[in-house]
């Protein structure tokens, strides 16, 4: 009996054919920006966690003017060595090494890419940073101290794509008018920061960028985990307070863990999915509101009928099951619709998204949960918007209905 109800519900969507694609209009473009917003901010939110992955839960992060930035842009009231020894005399931490970040433009086999350098520290600090990111060498090696014009490059330059054939360990680049030697390639980390950056020693990277004696972009700070990471992040707070000369509140320096890091960033994709949630759901409100008129115009329709179905023993119930599957199927191939324009678009977006970065960090995550709720959603407002409908043509009198229709 139950199929029989599907049968004449989906009979009726037939006949009424355009209206019926038109009245779902509204569903599946609020599903389908649903569907493709939820993919791509979950692939977002697997790439950034990706790129934050490789670094430990003992490191600190400590940053000029409420962030690291963009690489070369520099800092208003930079970082010095007085903060990095501050920091090192702070009870807990283990050691704390500076670092340059800088954009460059790379020559190579007649063709220039902009990428960005960092400095590698030297002594102790050197073993600290390549301990933070477990790095390793592809090819060739990694650099020592005492390295003059030699560069250590990231895994992605090895692909040909950029210059048109790898760079491989023992070539020569161009670095600000300079010729380096590259004797490394890092290992592939699915960074792409560290994938496709630059390395130098500190010194020469001073000298290649002209760049003062003694202040830093950024600091990796390496703590004892048993003395509590909100600590050791109040304390190194506290004593660059002191030195900066800055109060509590008006920080120009900022003081950041991996996992506040990623809190931040996620706060801000949950943000812009609010946003367009609330886009989507005003389309979605139009597309029920679209239901309940085609539901209604239908019961107008079917008054002659509903009135023979009624005459020859048809329940009140009967009829109000047949009108409510009809909007919740209304509603279903709605959703499917958006389901599958949804999927499109994300999967569109993320292939024109890594033509242009040429980087497959950008992916778009569909759970199985999202499709199977997108659809039982659209169904539950279909038929949502089609009970009063429903309501209406289980309640009409078989004799009035037989009367109205002649």
């Amino acid at each position: 009996m139950k199929f029989d109800y599907f049968r004449l519900a989906l009979s009726g969507l037939k006949h009424r054919g355009l209206r019926s694609w038109l009245t779902m209009i509204g569903i599946f473009i609020g599903i389908a920006a649903v569907v493709a917003l939820i993919g791509l901010g979950e692939g977002l939110r697997e790439a950034i966690n990706s790129q934050f992955g490789f670094i430990g839960a003992d490191i600190i992060t400590v940053a000029a003017s409420g962030g690291l930035g963009v690489p070369g842009s520099g800092a208003i009231n930079p970082l010095t060595d007085k903060e990095l020894e501050k920091i090192r005399g702070i009870t807990g931490v283990k050691n704390a090494a500076g670092r340059l970040l800088e954009s460059t433009k790379i020559l190579f086999n007649k063709k220039a890419v902009f990428t960005f350098a960092a400095s590698m520290p030297g002594g102790e600090e050197r073993e600290l940073i390549e301990d933070m990111v477990n790095m390793k060498a592809e090819e060739g090696r990694l650099l020592k101290d005492g390295d003059k014009y030699a560069v250590v490059l990231g895994y992605n330059f090895l692909e040909k794509e950029r210059f048109g054939k790898p760079i491989t360990a023992g070539k020569k680049i161009t670095l600000q008018d300079k010729e380096f030697t590259v004797v490394g390639i890092m290992t592939k980390k699915g960074n792409l920061q560290i994938d496709q950056a630059v390395l130098m020693n500190e010194d020469v990277m001073r000298e290649l960028f002209e760049r003062n004696p003694d202040d830093y972009d950024v600091m990796a700070v390496k703590f004892d985990e048993a003395v509590g990471v909100d600590k050791i992040k109040a304390d190194i707070e506290k004593e660059l307070r002191k030195v900066r000369n800055v109060k509590e509140g008006e920080e120009d320096f900022s003081v950041e863990t991996p996992a506040s890091i990623l809190e931040n960033v996620n706060t801000i994709i949950l943000g812009v999915q609010i946003f367009v949630y609330v886009i989507a759901s005003i389309s979605i409100l139009v597309g029920g509101i679209g239901i309940m008129n085609s539901m209604y115009t239908a019961v107008v329709e079917r008054t002659k009928e509903i009135g023979i179905m009624k005459s020859i023993g048809a329940k009140n119930s009967t009829i109000f099951s047949l009108f409510f599957i009809e909007s919740g199927l209304l509603g279903a191939v709605g959703g499917l619709m958006g389901v599958v324009i949804g999927f499109s678009a994300a999967t569109g977006l993320v292939f024109a998204g890594r033509l242009v970065l040429g980087s497959e960090i950008i992916t778009a995550q569909f759970s199985p949960l999202l499709i199977i709720g997108a659809l039982i959603f659209s169904f539950t407002l279909g038929s949502f918007f089609g009970t009063l409908p429903a309501m209406q043509a289980a309640q009409l009198n078989p004799v009035e209905a037989l009367r109205f229709a002649k």
